[in-house]
């Protein structure tokens, strides 16, 4: 099975500005778009598990595409 990485930028509640990356990796067969439907699910448990962090967008990508050759 190919791997998708679902990164989200999360922003702390308490802090606004302050903005990461978070990724996470599927095993996946469908296509980058199929993932970006299908994740909410996810970023809400996610959040769920990580409450002082609110979601403010998302991006699905393959492993290593932002690498410079």
């Amino acid at each position: 099975m190919d791997a998708i990485n679902l990164v989200i930028t999360v922003c702390a509640v308490l802090a606004p500005a302050n903005c990461e990356e978070k990724n996470l990796v599927f095993s996946s067969t469908f296509s980058l778009h199929q993932c970006l439907m299908a994740a909410p699910p996810y970023i809400a448990q996610w959040i769920g598990q990580h409450p002082q962090y609110t979601a403010v967008k998302w991006r699905c990508e393959y492993p290593h595409s932002r690498e410079k050759i």
